[in-house]
């Protein structure tokens, strides 16, 4: 485990002590749980990013074609206002 010191203005502070109080959760977990899901949305950006560059949109209307054109199941219609 690494110790980290970090400074805040003390609004942020507040509001994170405020958060972490409403969670039950210490200051260190709500910072590490922030941390690690701004972490998570960083490498999804990268992969999805990566996956798009090797995207090809003649396979992607290939695989189309193979979808049979058929009434979808009752109940299963797409609400256009939804």
């Amino acid at each position: 485990m690494t110790t980290l010191s970090l400074r805040l203005p003390e609004s942020l502070h507040k509001g994170v002590q405020a958060a972490a109080k409403r969670d039950g959760i210490s200051i260190n977990q709500f910072v590490a749980t922030a941390v690690a899901e701004k972490l998570a949305a960083l490498l999804t950006e990268d992969y999805l990013a990566e996956r798009a560059e090797r995207a090809s949109r003649e396979i992607y209307l290939a695989a189309l074609d193979q979808v049979p054109d058929i009434e979808p199941v009752k109940d299963d219609e797409r609400d256009p206002l939804g």
